[in-house]
């Protein structure tokens, strides 16, 4: 009989087998079977590990969620550059996670849209841990922020074949995210306008509590100009008032 510490190594094998498979093949065009032979172990192991492929599917997503959404609490208790480069230094290991992605979100399912939605999930708690650590500026609307968020982080993962044109490079590779980490950190640190103009146009033109009061009354007098009224004679109407 197989330890648990056996079993769970064993448990881990299958699933990092079972991502790469999905990966290449797809969920429909890859076999129990297949994956078995891969890992080294019988079909009968996997069913005793994870019942089913969709229930093998199921545990996959969980954890691909996990590690793109769980593995940077360090980051979010001290975003200091050892701990920067040290995410920067293990980006190999996430090429088959991002070949999973890739695959896994577009193949029109609905475990698709329970990935996708477990992504969701994972970047609204983020973003709820960085607001407890009064990392994050006030949001008018943090539930959109979120859906911004993931869809900012998926969309180089759908898009990837279009955007590597545009670059010239794979921007999911270790260069390629080499060269866009900083400009990201840029972009949601410091925003791209030097002025909160457009902002400020916004909330006013979607009625927005935020919104800048009003402008003064057309109506009302002017202010008095201090340079011109010493040398202003009184008017008569004036001069009659006591």
């Amino acid at each position: 009989m197989r330890s648990a510490s056996e079993d769970l190594t064993t448990r881990a094998r299958i699933r990092e087998t079972a991502i790469a498979a999905f990966a290449r093949g797809g969920f429909d065009g890859t076999s129990l079977r297949s994956i078995a032979r891969e890992a080294g172990v019988s079909p009968a192991l996997i069913v005793h590990h994870f019942s089913d492929k969709s229930e093998l599917r199921r545990i996959c997503d969980e954890y691909i969620a996990e590690v793109f959404t769980d593995e940077n609490h360090d980051l979010i208790d001290a975003p200091t550059g050892e701990r920067i480069q040290a995410a920067l230094n293990d980006l190999d290991r996430y090429g088959p996670y991002i070949d999973y992605l890739g695959r896994m979100l577009t193949d029109g399912s609905s475990a698709a849209d329970r990935l996708f939605d477990s992504i969701l999930a994972g970047t609204r708690k983020m973003l709820d841990d960085q607001r407890t650590a009064d990392l994050l500026e006030p949001m008018s609307d943090p539930e959109m922020t979120a859906l911004l968020l993931a869809l900012m982080g998926l969309g180089p993962v759908v898009m990837r074949a279009q955007i590597a044109r545009a670059l010239g490079q794979d921007q999911l590779s270790s260069a390629g995210m080499l060269r866009s980490t900083l400009p990201t950190m840029e972009l949601l640190t410091h925003g791209i306008y030097k002025t909160d103009a457009f902002l400020q146009g916004t909330r006013a033109a979607l009625g927005s509590p935020q919104a800048p009061t009003t402008a003064p009354s057309t109506d009302a007098a002017p202010p008095t100009d201090p340079a011109t009224s010493a040398d202003t004679p009184p008017s008569a109407t004036d001069k009659e008032k006591p």
